[in-house]
This record gives structure tokens, sequence and C-alpha cells, in this order.
């Protein structure tokens, strides 16, 4: 090898330095590995974190995440971890955010994998994409998810406490003793907006029972593979809860569509 091949790959004083983690040349801008790099860009790649310290930086904003979803992600190919001499899986921070924007979609948004994967491609081969979201720092703790009280849940809905407190006593809000999670929000907005057209909530709870049952369906075919034991199968179990949500949602909404322009 020559000299200037050597260069390229050593250090000034002949050590090693990694490839994601090379300083950028003032002159000729951004490394091409960087560039190249999927998303998020400009955020350590050094695998630096174990398994635990993965589920520590991401456990209080998704309280399920656990070895074996992190280790179905992998099997995805949503996630690359580096595998050590002896076989363990580390993780950089840019994995992490990665993970975060992962979970977050299946959350929020009930997006399935398969959707998600095309999504972080298309943000993976667009560097300067406008829609990219903002990577927040892994080893920087999530906050913890707020729990909403009936005035709270009205201010950010726009309706009043008392609308809250009725979509409470018809059960269409989900209640932890006397205070609310996220999702009463949006639920309490949806409401409200109905109860513009006369729509009471009452006259909700018919879509709360269908829902339920949904979800009991939805238990009954994950429910073998949350009892396995195998490593991923709790991962894919959540997957193929949250892909089936996202499927019935979808269904629901075209037989109202077609159920609507029937009405002429």
């Amino acid at each position: 090898m020559t000299s200037g091949a050597a260069r390229d790959h050593h250090g000034v004083h002949g050590t090693s330095v990694p490839r994601h983690d090379r300083a950028q040349d003032t002159e000729h801008g951004p490394d091409q590995d960087d560039l190249d790099a999927p998303w998020p860009r400009g955020i350590s790649r050094q695998a630096t974190m174990r398994i635990s310290d993965v589920l520590r930086a991401l456990g209080t904003e998704f309280p399920s995440v656990s070895h074996s979803k992190l280790r179905f992600l992998e099997e995805q190919g949503l996630i690359e971890p580096v595998r050590t001499p002896s076989g363990y899986r580390q993780y950089s921070q840019a994995d992490v955010e990665r993970l975060r924007f992962v979970l977050t979609e299946q959350r929020d948004s009930y997006m399935p994998l398969k959707v998600i994967k095309e999504r972080l491609a298309t943000m993976d081969a667009d560097p300067d994409s406008a829609e990219h979201p903002a990577p927040r720092l892994a080893g920087v703790a999530a906050p913890a998810r707020r729990r909403w009280t009936a005035q709270s849940v009205a201010e950010a809905a726009g309706v009043t406490d008392e609308f809250v407190q009725d979509l409470a006593r018809a059960g269409l809000l989900p209640a932890s003793g006397s205070t609310f999670g996220s999702g009463a929000v949006e639920v309490a907005r949806i409401a409200g907006a109905l109860a513009e057209f006369g729509i009471e909530p009452r006259h909700l709870r018919s879509f709360r029972t269908s829902a339920d049952r949904q979800v009991a369906l939805v238990d009954q075919v994950v429910a073998p593979l949350r009892s396995q034991q195998a490593s991923a199968a709790h991962g894919r179990a959540a997957s193929m809860a949250s892909d089936m949500g996202e499927l019935f949602t979808r269904l629901h909404a075209a037989w109202v569509r077609q159920g609507i322009d029937d009405l002429g």
C-alpha cells in the first residue's frame, strides 16, 4: 500500500480512524460517508450502547419496549446494530433515534412496519428532505408521558370540562382513575367536532363497543405469539397488532365512505 493510501485510513499518528466519526474536511465539505449514511445524519454512529442502555434511553417514552421488540425490528431490517466478536449487539445514538422514530410512528400513527420501512428508505435517500423529524440525542431521557385532567383535556381539545365529563361517563375516554391518557385529547377533539352536528356522547357508545370488539379480535390472533418464549415473539405480536389495527381502521373508513356515497 502506498503512503498516500495509508493516510486515507489512518490518522497523523498512524492510529485507525472510524469511517463515520472522521472530522469533516474543511476544504472538501462533509465526508461522503456521512452523506451516504442512513437517517439520522450528523449523530454519532459509534456503537457504544448495549441493549440495556437502549432500553433505558427509550423506556420512559415507550414503556412496553423490550429486548424481543428490538430484535424483531432488527429482523425486519429497520436497524442494524453492530455485533461484537462475542456476538453481543451494540447500538449507536443514531440507531436509537431510528428506533425512536419507528416506535413513535407505530404508537401515534398506527403505521404498519412496512410503511415505516418505506418512509425510512425515502428519508435515507433524500438527506435534504424537509419532512425529516428532528432527532433527539439518544442519551437524553425522554419526558414522561403526560397524564391529563378533565380540565387540561378540555383546554387542549377546545371543548368544555362538562363535555369531557360526559365523554368519560359514557366510557369513551381512556382513563386511569381521575386522569386520562394522551389519546383522550384526540377523542375529545373528534367528539367535539361531531357534537356540532348534534351527535352526542351517548350516540358514540356503539363506536367504542365496536372498537373494543376489534381489539379483542386482535388480541385473540396475537395471543399465541405472546405466549411463546422465543426472543422475538413478543415484538412480532406487537407489530402484528399494530398492522391489524391499521387495517381495521382503513376497512371501517372504507365502509363509511361507501355508505355515505350511497346516500346520494
